[in-house]
């Protein structure tokens, strides 16, 4: 139940204002103070911004956080308006539909990005506010932001964490099946080769032993590659050791050398700072070159050119692989790194995801820059030795102050 304006101490003592005399009115004047005081402490505790608005939108009233959340300074209150510091806020909501409501109970709640003064997530409440102090005293508006941030975030890194997951039961499911098969037909390889043996030397016995050198050699070759996904999609810790990335990703380099000559890919190194060694697992970040470099041979087609860049600066090796290719657009960049999301008729959709996987693991981070027409730039990052130390010895301090 609302209570009743003068039944309220306050309200009493202000209806008697004309009778007060200059004692009882100073005493009146410091009440009204402490009461101020007192009413800025309880909001300034508060979580959620709290936003008073004029007619205009001109910000009458802001607690701490609601100053935080948009960006505003103390000594703007009065001046600032609420609709410049946050565009998108006046497109999303009714506003004439608030002022024209008889009833008070008119409320809207909308979902929001802030992207000023940094990109955060909230929740907006707005109510008129009949007794608001400004110009249009029926347009007043109180605005309440709920900053789900947090939420949202550790919402969308379960969501993450559950398509993986499930990509890789698949995945393990799809090699098992795979493999069975695989061992069947390997053991009746075998069988066969060993009843030719006992058979007269002739055309087709040479024949069909190079036919069956040929089979298990594939067969061997499709073991290996369902070896490497299982070990690529399993969420296996790194085994971190020091290690030259340079020499691993020379060896990958090595290795697709035949595959770029016969493509044409003009391939130009550029390691112009002395690289550190780093802590890392080679077998793991072998996968990451690996499809990182497969996917920048895939997406070039005319006069193919591949440029690797290596530097060691502010406390991490970075490596960026750029590619002459057709660019991604901004619609797919954005999903690149989800769970069977690709853009190539053939492509599974778990390469980018697995390398995102393995940076993160090394404490790194992996980042792609494109533009349609102008080719992609995918930034590693590694971390030195020294930097992780660091950071593993900030994690491990605690907070007594």
């Amino acid at each position: 139940m609302t209570p009743n304006k003068k039944n309220r101490p306050l309200d009493r003592i202000l209806g008697r204002a004309e009778d007060l005399d200059n004692v009882n009115l100073s005493n009146l004047v410091q009440r009204l103070a402490k009461e101020r005081d007192l009413m800025d402490t309880v909001f300034n505790t508060i979580q959620d911004g709290i936003l008073v608005i004029d007619s205009f939108g001109v910000i009458q009233y802001a607690n701490s956080q609601g100053c935080e959340l948009i960006g505003l300074s103390m000594n703007q209150i009065g001046s600032a308006i609420l609709w410049k510091m946050v565009p998108d806020l006046y497109h999303c909501v009714d506003i004439e539909g608030i002022r024209n409501d008889e009833s008070g109970a008119f409320v809207i709640s909308r979902e929001l990005e802030l992207s000023y003064p940094e990109k955060r997530y909230v929740r907006l409440n707005m109510v008129p506010v009949h007794e608001c102090i400004g110009v249009d005293a029926k347009s007043g508006f109180t605005v309440i932001l709920s900053d789900t941030t947090e939420q949202k975030v550790s919402t969308e890194e379960l969501i993450e964490s559950e398509k993986t997951s499930s990509i890789m039961m698949l995945a393990a499911g799809v090699a098992h099946e795979l493999g069975n098969p695989l061992n069947s037909i390997t053991i009746h390889l075998q069988l066969l080769e060993r009843k030719l043996k006992k058979q007269a030397k002739s055309i087709f016995k040479t024949q069909i032993e190079k036919s069956i050198s040929i089979c298990s050699k594939e067969v061997e070759r499709l073991n290996g590659i369902i070896t490497n996904f299982l070990n690529a999609v399993r969420p296996n810790k790194p085994n971190l050791i020091n290690m030259d990335v340079i020499t691993v990703l020379e060896e990958v380099l090595e290795i697709q050398q035949e595959e770029m000559a016969a493509k044409s890919v003009v391939v130009s190194v550029d390691y112009s700072d002395t690289i550190p060694m780093i802590k890392g697992d080679p077998n793991q970040l072998k996968q990451v070159f690996f499809n990182v470099l497969k996917n920048a041979m895939e997406a070039m087609v005319s006069k193919p050119k591949l440029k690797i860049f290596a530097k060691c600066h502010d406390q991490f090796v970075i490596i960026q692989i750029l590619d002459s290719g057709e660019g991604i657009s901004k619609e797919n960049l954005k999903n690149l790194f989800q769970p069977y999301f690709s853009t190539k008729k053939e492509g599974t959709g778990i390469g980018m995801m697995i390398a995102q996987r393995i940076m993160r693991e090394h404490g790194g981070n992996i980042g792609i820059d494109s533009k349609e027409g102008s080719g992609t730039v995918v930034t590693l990052q590694f971390p030195l030795n020294e930097q992780r130390v660091r950071m593993l010895e900030d994690e491990n301090q605690l907070d007594i102050s």
